[in-house]
Order: structure tokens, then sequence, then C-alpha cells
């Protein structure tokens, strides 16, 4: 089977534009063509057009449902994210790994135009590029792209600006909280990357977060509610077939956020504290609560981390 991120995404867009007064977001057109969705700038958006946006970026290869969590005393909206195809759906396309930086415009770009682009390390390793004519990318900003910038990331892609999609979605927004929880999956696989595994063998992914509340409108503030609903409240459970000499046991017990010396407080605190350098922050700190890992060859199941509801109900000002 041929995995096309981009082609798979662009299903759940065009869905997204048919709906698109349902599901309050805009679609316009830039000056060159390309098409732009507002999921938060100047709307409100909604629970399933953030839903949405996180199938898109993982490159339709995954489903994100909505449900709800109960952690301590706490009951919180949730998503529950589920994929197939791991390793491409979260570390090939969902994963904010394209830094657009372009004559004054900045935004994390996420989602299936990276695997066009292609030229983070991480695209080497798993030995994947998308080879679509179409490209769909979320950026978390609160500008659109002007169409210099739109025709510098065409350009990356390899493709004509009629055939981008790009989605905008700043973090303080109500989709915008609901697809960053929906990076629990993720954030766990990356983790598991960061400590030398070959993210490949993960055969299944699974993963439940709440849905943080907007507790502010300034995106700072709300990037550390987001980032808490995973770091202290996210579950995820991943099945791997394991090359042999693998210590999955030690694998699951490196893994959960708790294992940072920078774990035990807000993240919004955190990062004041360091004047807003994510280059201060711990990269080991960005992994989910708790971690589950069964070792499929033999059914072995390794299990650490748990949720922290203090820090949670802080984070979220409950």
């Amino acid at each position: 089977m041929t995995i096309s991120v981009n082609e798979k995404g662009l299903e759940i867009v065009e869905e997204m534009m048919n709906n698109a007064e349902k599901l309050d977001c805009t679609v316009t057109k830039s000056g060159n063509g390309a098409t732009i969705i507002d999921a938060g700038i100047e709307v409100t958006g909604t629970d399933e057009l953030g839903r949405l946006l996180g199938e898109v970026c993982l490159g339709g290869y995954g489903v994100v449902k909505l449900s709800e969590v109960t952690i301590g005393d706490v009951t919180l909206p949730s998503v529950i994210v589920s994929t197939d195809e791991p390793a491409i759906s979260t570390m090939g396309s969902q994963y904010a790994g394209w830094i657009i930086n372009e004559d004054g415009y900045f935004a994390m770009g996420s989602g299936p135009a990276r695997a066009l682009y292609a030229k983070e390390k991480i695209y080497k390793e798993l030995e994947y590029k998308d080879d679509a004519k179409v490209g769909v990318l979320l950026l978390e900003t609160r500008t659109p792209p002007p169409d210099n910038v739109i025709e510098y990331i065409a350009g990356k892609c390899g493709i004509e600006t009629k055939d981008l999609y790009l989605i905008v979605a700043p973090t303080a927004c109500l989709a915008g909280s609901i697809q960053i929880s929906a990076r629990v999956v993720e954030v766990g696989a990356h983790k598991l990357h960061e400590l030398g595994f070959d993210v490949r063998k993960i055969r299944r992914g699974h993963g439940v977060a709440p849905i943080a509340p907007m507790v502010s409108t300034k995106d700072n503030k709300m990037m550390g509610a987001t980032n808490d609903c995973i770091l202290y409240a996210g579950s995820t459970y991943y099945d791997i077939r394991p090359d042999e000499g693998d210590d999955l046991k030690k694998l699951t017990q490196d893994a959960p956020s708790s294992n940072s010396e920078q774990y035990g407080q807000p993240f919004y605190k955190l990062f004041k504290s360091f004047d807003f350098d994510f280059y201060k922050v711990d990269p080991l700190l960005f992994s989910p609560a708790k971690v589950t890992i069964k070792d499929i060859t033999n059914d072995e199941v390794y299990e650490a981390g748990e949720l922290n509801v203090e820090v949670l109900k802080q984070s979220l000002e409950l």
C-alpha cells in the first residue's frame, strides 16, 4: 500500500470545507490561489472542527474521537486517538517539526505537507517521503501567511500554490486546544524516538488526553495548559514488535514525563521561569504522563508513570 498523508489528509480538509458553516471555520483563497482555512483566528470554531484538525494532522491515518475522562476528582472532555500507521502518521506527519520563519513571518508547521518537504532528519530514518501533488499544512499562528510565504511553502513542497491548503489556528482557540491534545500518541512516539528507539517498530498506537479549557486568550498561557494535558494527564499505549536486544521494560520506564528533572510544576510557570526560551526546557519532559508498551511477540506488557491531578488542576485553574 502506498501511503500519501497529503492525499488522505486532503479528504478530511474537503469535508471541513464542505461543512465550513456548521464547523464555524472560513475558507478563502490567497492572492496566488492557495486555500486558507481559518480555524480559530477570526472564528470561534467547534469541537468537531478540532477533532477533524487532529485527524488532518495525522495525515488521515489516525482516528480522533471526542469523549470525557475522569482524573482524580476532575472530569474533563477528552480525545481518544488511535492509529495503525503510528510512525508515519505521528512523526512523519503530525509532529510540529517545520518552523516557518520567512521574511519576518513565523509559524509552527505540522501535518502532511512536512512529508513533501521532508528535509527533517526523521524522514531519512522513516525512509518516507510523500510525492503527492497537493499539500496540507497546519500553521499554529495568529496571522494568516502572506503570498510570499505561501510561495515559499509551496516551493519547498514542490507543488503549485493552487494545490496548497493551509489551516491556520492559534494555540488559544477551541480547535487549537483540541488538536494539541490529539497529539498525545505523537508526543509519546517522539519521546521513544528521543530515547533512541526506532519508531517504525511501533505497530499500533492509542492514547487518551483531556482537552484544556480556555483558561486564557494568550497563546503562551494556553500553550502551558495544552501541554500539561499531555505531560500530567495523557496516557498512551503502544503495540511494538521489538528486535532482539531491545529492552522494552527499560524503554517504558524511561518514557513518562516524570523522568525529567523539570517535572512537577505547570508548564507555563516553568516556561516563564526560562523567559519563554524553549531551548532551556528539557526535551525529555515532553512525554505523556503514563506509558504502556506491549511486546506483541510474547504479549508481555510494561507500564510506567502515573497521572498527576494536582498539577493538572493548578495548570487548568480548577
